[in-house]
């Protein structure tokens, strides 16, 4: 009886690396890469109409949040290896209806927002039960370097696969998605300590969210994740519509997404330079410089191709905001909290993914596109000046720490 109790041991106790971390969401990020760009245009293409796109992105983004909330109430009963199993196969679902086409391309990006939701909280839960503190930022970094192939090469090949039939891109999502899934087996991200069990913790929404709002620096850290997803969410949504609008064609909005894209392969020296400075110094440098360049540009619109210039270069401090912006609140998450906060950070995507369209709505029924941009600069500006709330030493090690005089 022996071997078996010390090979179930082995299992239980077997941690992923963070290699292994990163080249799963690899294969995420090919998946929603190649469909950052196709869905703008593709609602557009339904619908004609940019208040009408932002009407639908906001349901959307209702939907999606609920989703990602009700994870932990749903890991009560599945086990969380089964569950984000079932949001991989959503990201197949949402590629079979985007290959259909027409208006139910609204209903493939319901299914692909709630893929997304799930499969976040899942891997954010693992990452934060199998990696320290002090790796998490060195992870972050990993991520966005393995990732980068397919959020620099996914909306240009998105875009020009659309030129050919538009179910084409939604074909390379489903195998991305596949590979996703075989990926999460194959690598034994399932085979950690904590997901051969189902998860006990207090499934209440209502429950872990007084929790969440009862700490200042978690509702702090969420709030710059919000708030970064929002420019990130104009950017990939109104570049390709104005493109389309002053004529510079479907093309542009995928080229610019990944030329914002392809400043991920900057993320080692960023990271380098945060871990010189500090996560406070580098949160503020990446809200306020977006934030001005993005005012910049709303100025700039009656030139599109220097707009479009001007937003791309605002874009690199967006994925400054990607090595660090999520470091406030990961590292406070109190270890019995995981899978709770892990629902509630999660759902910064699909708040901003209500609150982007939201603003955008109102936005655009009194100004063009190029309004959409003033008012994602002054949310960038309002983050800039909520991160003078980050502790200086936060991310720091004992030697480089402050002392008090």
């Amino acid at each position: 009886m022996t071997a078996p109790l010390d090979q179930t041991s082995r299992r239980v106790q077997y941690r992923p690396s963070l290699r292994t971390f990163a080249v799963v969401g690899a294969t995420d990020s090919l998946v929603r890469g190649v469909a950052l760009s196709i869905y703008p245009l593709l609602m557009f293409r339904a619908w004609g109409d940019a208040l009408v796109v932002s009407q639908m992105y906001f349901a959307v983004g209702v939907l999606s949040l609920l989703t990602g909330l009700t994870v932990p109430l749903v890991m009560r009963y599945m086990a969380r290896r089964w569950l984000y199993s079932a949001g991989a196969m959503l990201f197949v679902v949402s590629a079979a209806l985007g290959m259909v086409g027409g208006k139910l391309i609204t209903v493939a990006l319901l299914c692909h927002g709630m893929a997304t939701a799930t499969i976040f909280v899942c891997f954010n839960a693992y990452v934060l039960d199998n990696v320290a503190k002090t790796e998490l930022s060195r992870l972050e970094s990993l991520r966005i370097i393995y990732g980068g192939v397919g959020w620099t090469l996914g909306p240009a090949l998105g875009v020009w696969l659309l030129g050919y039939w538009h179910g084409a891109p939604f074909l390379i999502v489903g195998m991305a998605a596949a590979t996703m899934l075989a990926a999460f087996w194959w690598l034994r991200v399932a085979s950690s300590h904590t997901s051969n069990q189902t998860e006990r913790a207090d499934g209440k929404p209502l429950a872990y969210l007084g929790r969440f709002l009862k700490q200042p620096r978690l509702l702090a850290g969420w709030l710059f994740a919000v708030l970064r997803s929002c420019g990130w969410w104009f950017y990939t949504v109104y570049v390709g519509i104005y493109a389309l609008q002053n004529g510079l064609g479907e093309s542009v909005g995928g080229i610019a997404s990944s030329l914002a894209n392809a400043g991920l392969f900057m993320a080692p020296l960023m990271l380098r330079w945060m871990q010189y400075h500090s996560v406070r110094q580098a949160v503020r440098t990446g809200f306020a410089a977006s934030g001005a360049l993005f005012i910049l540009a709303a100025l700039l619109s009656p030139f599109p191709l220097a707009m479009v210039a001007v937003l791309v270069v605002a874009s690199f401090f967006l994925v400054l905001l990607d090595v660090c912006a999520g470091l406030p609140f990961l590292m406070s998450v109190k270890p019995s909290q995981r899978t709770e906060m892990s629902a509630v950070y999660s759902s910064f995507r699909d708040v901003s993914g209500i609150l982007a369209p939201a603003v955008a709505w109102l936005v655009l029924q009194f100004t063009p596109v190029a309004g959409v941009f003033a008012a994602g600069g002054a949310m960038l500006l309002l983050a800039w000046g909520i991160a003078g709330s980050i502790h200086r030493d936060l991310g720091r090690t004992g030697g480089q720490r402050q002392r008090p005089r």
